[in-house]
């Protein structure tokens, strides 16, 4: 009997941003010099000091398997992190870790999840999120965010997606793909109504935390209200602020009946952790964050040339993010405009193809994360990088033909 595959992989969409990529690499494999905004990772090495501590941990014999919950020398320094960085005292009985964040959202859903039970995703969302709730039984609810509310849920818009079978609220902040960071006031608003809806547990995927900008802070609800405290997840990681991103370290603080719950999902599945990165880890958290300070700088520095080189091109019109490294420009000004030979540019999927094949810049599309009309571009690239793709879009845009230059006609095709 030939082996089938099952129909709940069959519908599983292949991550937006993991395409993207291959994409970009089988056009660099022949020979195409690629200008590439896609990456969703830091473009710096792993700071030297972390990388030193490995080296010894590994010398040392830490080369087996740890505990399924994290070594306990980790989770007492995400414990001292929490308290320091976000006025959150857990012990570390409450602290998870495993290979990433993203197992870590996987699981959290897996042990949680019946079927039909609801998921509020505001969007613009991760990509992933849809995707791993849907293969958790779960049915994703789509909230859409656009630039009117600053791309963040409102309290009236978490209102009227609620309903009995509503398990979970997942909210990314800082955001990926925005930038966009929920204030003190927003988040009280947002607790309003999860107050009055108990059986609603919040999810918060704070790992692009450390990348903010201008004085920004992210905030945490699990610290901002108690009486909630007992339903708040937070999803965490080493992957952003460390420039960690192949070590394969993320953690969650839970409640402890649902530390358990991952614990035993962990145990049937990777057992553990790499044992060499949470020593890495541990010495990172409890370093001098200087090194997180200094690429956070240079972020700064990025931000503001894509910026500017972005609004400097008629048609598109880019917001600068509050945090991470990202934007995520509003390009409907430019749909349904033509191409030199005569191809509509429909869609922002359509722009992000016709840039890749005139201009050799690899993007990414709205609509992948759940807001058409618009795209996302990392800045976790050079400054030159930056000037030169830039400059590059902004040519290709202006060999595009108007959407208001069109006759009726062909407008209305």
């Amino acid at each position: 009997m030939p082996i089938t595959i099952s129909q709940k992989v069959r519908k599983l969409r292949p991550s937006a941003s993991i395409a993207a990529k291959q994409k970009v690499d089988e056009l660099r494999a022949q020979g195409v010099e690629i200008l590439d905004f896609c990456l969703g990772e830091p473009d710096f090495d792993t700071p030297d000091h972390i990388i030193a501590a490995a080296y010894q941990s590994m010398r040392s014999g830490d080369t087996h398997y740890t505990g399924s919950q994290g070594t306990p020398a980790l989770r007492q320094a995400i414990a001292d992190k929490l308290k320091r960085d976000n006025d959150i005292s857990v012990p570390a009985s409450q602290i998870v870790v495993a290979n990433g964040a993203k197992q870590l959202i996987f699981d959290i859903f897996s042990a949680t999840l019946d079927a039909g039970d609801e998921v509020i995703i505001p969007a613009p969302y991760w990509v992933s999120y849809p995707d791993i709730v849907s293969l958790n039984g779960g049915e994703p609810k789509i909230v859409a965010c656009g630039p009117e509310t600053g791309f963040k849920l409102t309290p009236d818009m978490l209102e009227a997606a609620i309903t009995s079978k509503t398990r979970w609220l997942i909210i990314n902040s800082p955001s990926n793909p925005t930038g966009a960071v929920y204030s003190r006031a927003e988040w009280m608003a947002l607790i309003g109504v999860l107050k009055k809806h108990p059986q609603v547990a919040v999810m918060t995927d704070e790992i692009y935390e450390h990348i903010a900008f201008e004085g920004v802070k992210n905030l945490s609800p699990m610290a901002l209200e108690p009486a909630i405290a007992d339903r708040c997840v937070i999803v965490n990681g080493m992957s952003k602020a460390y420039a960690m991103t192949g070590w394969r370290i993320g953690y969650a603080v839970c409640p402890p009946e649902l530390v358990k719950a991952v614990v035993k999902l962990l145990g049937q599945s990777t057992t553990c952790a790499c044992s060499f990165s949470q020593s890495a880890a541990t010495a990172a958290l409890n370093a001098d964050q200087a090194c997180v300070d200094e690429m956070v700088a240079i972020y700064g520095k990025r931000r503001t040339a894509i910026v500017n080189g972005l609004n400097a091109i008629p048609g598109i019109r880019c917001t600068a993010p509050d945090a991470a490294f990202y934007v995520f420009p509003d390009i409907r000004a430019l749909l349904n405009s033509k191409t030199a030979d005569g191809k509509l540019i429909a869609t922002d999927l359509d722009l992000v193809s016709y840039l890749l094949e005139e201009a050799h810049v690899a993007l990414m599309d709205g609509t992948s994360y759940g807001l058409p009309g618009f795209l996302r571009l990392s800045f976790a690239a050079s400054e030159a990088v930056i000037a030169a793709g830039t400059d590059a879009i902004s040519k290709a845009v202006a060999k595009l033909q108007p959407a208001d230059t069109l006759s009726t006609n062909e407008a209305a095709q």
